[in-house]
């Protein structure tokens, strides 16, 4: 469900797979289609890294020629002068007749030898399995890993420290591969159909964002590892009516709420081989969560934080590599839950937004995220925790740590402290002294994006706005300096330019108590303020995404704009319990009263905007996806007189059949609330529906399951309450597989809409 937290980049990515069928292209006639609108995506730098020493950046770039193959160019990062670094033409290996088609690549610390990804294959969310290869720089030497590894079984595979060897994880083992004579030591052999050793199960993956389940010491002398034992756990079952004759069955391990989840423990094994020693690390295995664990700033202890199963208690600890030992050096709590994970940064990309510590003073401090003072701030805590002291300071939230100059003594971070819509960077000192430094331009309202050099001298700033699309370029810090313009996307601001205009605003809206929601809205052309208009809302709604961000809004944006062109005003409210930079006492209130308390923010929302002159009450309707689709089951069945429509995609209708380490963060133990479970689901109001509803889920979901749409048909035909369903045969979360998928999917929500909620202005 919440990987729909990221719906707006799931969009782009579903759109990108549309067919463009233009019949009039909207330059031609000013409107968007649905055969359009799929044509109207900004370019970006895609898969890039910052060079060592901070001169230039290295990118994986498309090859004249050469179709869906890749080379790796390097830019000077000042003059952006390109130098073609590894052409796609030497990734042929020895007796193939085509290049390799990289997907990403590292290097190993001399920069000598690079480490290539190909023929990926999707584990869930990600494609993070694969074949990986080791291309030698200077001998143009390919070399792949493996040995007689299965194709695309391959996992994580990482250059040790110095560089002569590579670890991965395969079918479940760990092995170390050497560089020099191809040399494999398996370090696991009990990895099987339960046993998981170096990755994760499904829920790990899905709400803790472990993916990557192993770490090098720094001296490459030992491996330290997650190993999960999800015997017991029970399967969920997909059935795949349309792979064949018959149907087939795939089943995969998955607690539900207040089911039993695997059983995880963290250990350390030498680099050439041994027994593991496992780190007494205390509390239940299946009742307690090790989410995360990182060699603590030497090669002799790791640092373990573990959750307990209602994740309102959070303990750091240090675990000795020899005999296992483990001392807690810091723990916080919570009346609700603890939040491990923040920020929007990329799922894979680890550091403080992600809940790792990041060791400073060589080895004698660490920097840690935590909500304790009501605002999530940065905290420099003691090796052995005894001193701890905040390092931004002030009645703001951090949004996400960037990078950490210890050289110079700065940390540099996002906020918005005056408008939770934005983003900027600001930069503090290290130890805590001063006050913040803003550096994003104070001309450019909207959202800062910045991928900082090693150097913390340079930075890729990507900035937009809420219908202006992204540039990017290559500043200075700390000043700011622009030295290039590296995308500008001006052939998609001339295109968007051509379009019948839609105007768009932000505002705030009064819910009673003292509570303002933020908001956007698009209005449509020649709109008429003595008029009135159907609404259409936007939600989400749930404590993993923000949609009021004053940002590109990416292909949402297109989809509503073309609405907005039809005669609709389409608007987004973001109700307490989402995760805005509004302090901990915004985000928190919902705990305990999921479905309830954001359910009735939006309603107080909508009651308040249905009194605006330009609204039309009777004309009021909702759509979301995933937690945005619950949101819109609980609008229409809680408040139906308030309602006219509603459009679901993939909900969960009973939050008794979502996931252990979701549902009961925010919600906690379904034997220990069930009332509360109860009240919390939308199926429980099913028979107060009065407006139309369609629902739209994909058999083949993985994550939100088609069973609790199943519940949902079955409450509302109890109810004896009319509703559209559209099922997709074999689809994921995401709704996306199979040739005309998406097209079909926003031709069905447009049409539902249409029909249900009539456009244009009314006297």
């Amino acid at each position: 469900m919440n990987r729909i937290r990221l719906v707006a980049l799931l969009m782009a990515a579903m759109m990108a797979a549309a067919p463009v069928l233009a019949r009039q292209t909207a330059s031609e006639s000013g409107l968007l289609t649905l055969d359009t609108i799929a044509a109207y995506s900004p370019k970006s730098l895609g898969e890039i890294q910052w060079q060592s020493d901070g001169s230039g950046y290295l990118a994986l770039e498309p090859s004249p020629g050469l179709k869906d193959l890749f080379g790796i160019a390097r830019y000077d990062a000042a003059t952006g002068t390109k130098t073609l670094l590894v052409p796609a033409e030497k990734l042929t290996p020895q007796g193939a007749s085509a290049p390799l088609a990289v997907e990403q690549f590292d290097f190993n610390q001399d920069g000598g030898k690079m480490l290539l990804f190909t023929k990926s294959e999707r584990v869930w969310r990600s494609n993070t399995r694969g074949d990986y290869w080791v291309l030698d720089l200077k001998k143009w030497k390919l070399q792949k890993l493996g040995g007689g590894a299965k194709p695309s079984t391959l996992m994580f595979a990482k250059f040790s420290p110095d560089g002569t060897r590579a670890g991965y994880v395969r079918e479940n083992n760990l092995y170390v591969e050497d560089l020099a004579d191809g040399r494999i030591t398996q370090l696991t052999s009990d990895g099987s159909q339960h046993i998981i050793n170096g990755t994760f199960d499904w829920v790990y993956e899905e709400e803790l964002f472990c993916r990557d389940g192993w770490r090098w010491s720094p001296d490459g002398n030992h491996i330290a590892y997650w190993q999960l034992d999800s015997e017991g756990v029970k399967d969920y079952l997909l059935v795949n009516n349309t792979a064949g004759l018959y149907p087939s069955i795939a089943s995969f391990p998955y607690p539900k709420a207040g089911e039993m989840n695997s059983a995880a423990r963290t250990g350390v094994v030498s680099a050439t081989g041994g027994k593991t020693v496992w780190f007494d690390v205390p509390g239940d295995p299946r009742n307690t969560y090790p989410a995360r664990m990182e060699w603590a700033a030497s090669s002799g202890e790791v640092v373990i934080q573990q959750l307990n199963r209602l994740q309102n208690t959070h303990v750091v600890m240090l675990a000795g590599i020899q005999n296992g030992k483990v001392k807690t050096i810091l723990t916080d709590k919570d009346e609700a839950w603890v939040d491990l994970a923040w920020g929007d940064l990329d799922w894979d990309k680890r550091g403080l937004a992600r809940g790792d510590v990041e060791w400073v003073d060589n080895g004698k401090r660490f920097l840690w995220a935590t909500e304790r003072d009501g605002w999530r701030h940065i905290y420099s805590v003691s090796r052995d925790g005894k001193d701890v002291k905040c390092v931004t300071n002030g009645a703001f939230d951090v949004i996400g740590v960037e990078k950490v100059d210890e050289r110079a003594g700065w940390m540099y971070y996002d906020a918005s402290p005056g408008n939770a819509t934005q983003r900027y960077l600001f930069r503090t000192r290290v130890d805590g002294a001063g006050a913040p430094e803003r550096l994003s331009p104070a001309n450019q309202p909207g959202r800062h994006d910045y991928i900082v050099s090693p150097r913390c001298d340079l930075a890729i700033h990507t900035y937009s706005k809420f219908a202006q699309p992204p540039v990017t370029e290559v500043v200075r810090l700390p000043r700011h300096e622009t030295l290039r313009t590296a995308i500008d996307n001006k052939e998609l601001q001339e295109k968007l330019s051509k379009l019948k205009q839609c105007r768009s605003e932000f505002f705030r809206v009064d819910v009673g108590e003292g509570v303002q929601l933020d908001g956007w809205m698009i209005k449509p052309p020649d709109f008429d303020s003595k008029k009135r208009y159907p609404v259409l809302f936007f939600v989400y709604g749930e404590p993993w995404l923000q949609t009021v961000l004053d940002a590109w809004g990416g292909r949402n944006l297109i989809w509503h704009t073309m609405l907005a062109q039809q005669g609709y005003v389409v608007m987004s409210v973001d109700n307490r319990g989402t995760p805005a930079p509004r302090g901990r006492a915004w985000r928190k209130v919902v705990y305990r009263k999921m479905g309830v308390v954001n359910s009735g923010d939006q309603a107080n929302a909508v009651k308040a905007i249905a009194k605006w002159p330009f609204v039309d009450p009777s004309r009021i309707g909702v759509w979301g996806w995933s937690g945005g689709g619950s949101s819109s089951l609980n609008a229409i069945f809680r408040y139906p007189d308030l309602y006219r429509m509603a459009m679901a995609v993939a909900p969960v209708a009973d939050i008794r059949y979502y996931d252990t380490i979701y549902q009961e963060r925010y919600c906690g133990l379904p034997q220990d609330h069930p009332d509360e479970y109860k009240q919390s689901s939308p199926i429980t109001f099913a028979g107060q529906l009065k407006g139309q509803l369609l629902v739209v889920h994909g058999t083949g979901d993985d994550n939100v399951h088609y069973q609790g749409t199943e519940a949902l048909i079955n409450a509302l035909v109890a109810a004896g309450k009319p509703f559209t369903m559209m099922a997709y045969p074999n689809r994921s979360h995401g709704i996306y597989e199979g040739p005309g998928t998406t097209r079909h999917l926003f031709g069905v929500l447009t049409r539902f809409l249409n029909e249900n909620l009539p456009p244009g202005p009314r006297e």
